[in-house]
């Protein structure tokens, strides 16, 4: 079944108000009409199978038939700190981590990152990522979509760090090392009741041994992921994997 996001203030107990872009899609698209049904949700924490009741060009209006209470969310928040990578492997990685479950996307400008953001087109690029990551959340059935942040730089990231519980650093030296044991431990220890994850994976290049050492001052661990090196759109796509390994399959 289909599945739309809406603000708060377009879902009341009883009704709900699709506006924007999604009309045509379910008119044009779709080809739906009255009497169809879809599930939207408030992007927060409510979540309802609709009937389309009425519409226009404008907008559809829907009856709630039922509140759903099906939990499509990571059990923890993650927010994945990406290095900006080459050509469209940020679409990729904003497209996946939805389906896996991310929270966060919060690209950052690397030493090593070769793609420079124009400030003037920063905002509608990240318009796009916001857009395929709306559209993958409806595909995989998230209650909630994810949020990509403007780009912003090494030094804001590590300021930003110090409101998550869990930091983690995708470092290829310890995959050479076979150093994997430490994101088992670190997963094995999560309280889903008070935990926030932030991954950080480096562009194409990796990080600098002098970013690493900041991050490391900044409580971040450093971990491998398994014993093979990972390409940057991999990396954060395993750690997700992971996650949902540990808290949704092993619990």
């Amino acid at each position: 079944m289909q599945r739309y996001f809406v603000s708060p203030d377009q879902m009341t107990d009883s009704t709900v108000t699709i506006r924007g872009d999604d009309v045509k899609h379910i008119a044009k698209v779709m080809r739906m009409t009255t009497g169809d049904e879809v599930i939207c949700s408030n992007n927060h924490d409510r979540v309802a199978k609709c009937e389309i009741i009425d519409f226009d060009d404008s907008r559809v209006e829907l009856s709630v038939i039922e509140w759903l209470d099906r939990h499509t969310e990571l059990p923890i928040p993650v927010t994945i700190a990406q290095g900006l990578p080459k050509s469209d492997k940020l679409e990729m990685i904003v497209q996946k981590g939805t389906e896996l479950g991310a929270n966060v996307f919060l690209p950052f400008q690397a030493s090593r990152s070769i793609v420079k953001w124009d400030a003037k087109k920063s905002k509608k690029k990240t318009e796009r990522l916001q857009k395929i990551i709306k559209e993958a959340a409806e595909q995989s059935h998230r209650n909630r979509m994810p949020v990509c942040e403007e780009p912003i730089t090494f030094n804001e990231l590590i300021s930003q760090s110090n409101t998550y519980t869990i930091k983690v650093v995708a470092y290829e030296e310890d995959a050479k090392q076979s150093e994997s044991a430490k994101l088992a431990e670190l997963f094995q220890q999560i309280d889903p009741n008070k935990d926030r994850l932030l991954v950080v994976v480096g562009p194409e290049g990796g990080l600098t041994p002098e970013e690493v050492d900041e991050l490391k001052k900044a409580g971040f661990v450093t971990c491998g992921l398994g014993p093979r090196i990972l390409r940057t759109e991999t990396a954060p796509l395993y750690v997700l994997a992971a996650v949902s390994y540990q808290l949704e399959l092993l619990r």
